[in-house]
């Protein structure tokens, strides 16, 4: 899914917050519609179709949780929360209330792209990707449920950093993935170095020459991408 096909919903009572954040979406591609509450918001969803609802947790009447528990209970749009409170109980029922993702107040436009951009990947997953049990690299296969790397029934070990990585890049295959993304997606505490000892590691096992990939090939500039094949 492109930004250029993914409509949001921005529902916040703060005007400002609402303007800046159409105003920054809109620049990187995103359709973008906004909502002063939960009322309106239920009008502008009974109208247009929404990929995905950026929603402030407090809101005069209905607060943002009321609305995402309510709303989560016939529909499957994902929803990120935005709120001014960082406690992690707070976050916790965010999340209980069926939100995706939760960002605090203040916040990096930029990381609130890539939660929405992280979010939207992992919906692609689950109503499509997932279908897709595996995965041939050459003379190997990677199971995607079951972790397993195996070479004409022979299994090879994988360690679990290297294991939930390969996942990322097979449910990702052929797109290109950034250090940190790839970090979100896959579980792996660390920064763009770990992630980049990672990929070296598994090179080792899935190609037959690491220093020349055929598979596992780095974008420069970008990230990383798998291209799986025979």
């Amino acid at each position: 899914m492109s930004t250029d096909d993914t409509h949001i919903l921005v529902v916040d009572d703060d005007e400002r917050l609402r303007r800046l954040l159409k105003k920054f979406l809109s620049e990187r591609g995103f359709s973008v519609s906004v909502a002063e509450d939960a009322r309106d918001a239920r009008n502008k969803l009974g109208m247009i179709e929404f990929d995905l609802i950026v929603l402030d947790l407090m809101m005069p009447g209905e607060s943002g949780l009321d609305f995402a528990k309510d709303f989560k209970q016939s529909n499957a749009t994902p929803i990120l929360m935005l709120t001014a409170m960082a406690e992690g109980e707070d976050r916790i029922t965010g999340l209980e209330c069926g939100a995706e993702d939760y960002l605090t107040k203040p916040f990096e436009p930029r990381e609130l792209v890539l939660r929405i951009n992280n979010i939207l990947k992992r919906v692609v997953r689950e109503t499509s990707v997932q279908e897709i049990e595996q995965v041939r690299l050459g003379d190997l296969v990677f199971d995607i449920k079951r972790h397993i790397l195996s070479r004409n029934g022979e299994q090879i070990h994988l360690t679990a950093s290297e294991a939930s990585l390969l996942v990322t890049l097979s449910e990702n295959a052929g797109e290109i993935l950034s250090r940190e993304e790839m970090a979100e997606l896959s579980g792996i505490d660390g920064n763009d170095r770990t992630i980049d000892v990672q990929v070296t590691r598994l090179r080792r096992k899935i190609e037959n020459d690491p220093k020349l990939p055929r598979f596992l090939q780095t974008v420069r500039g970008q990230g990383y991408v798998l291209r799986p094949g025979h």
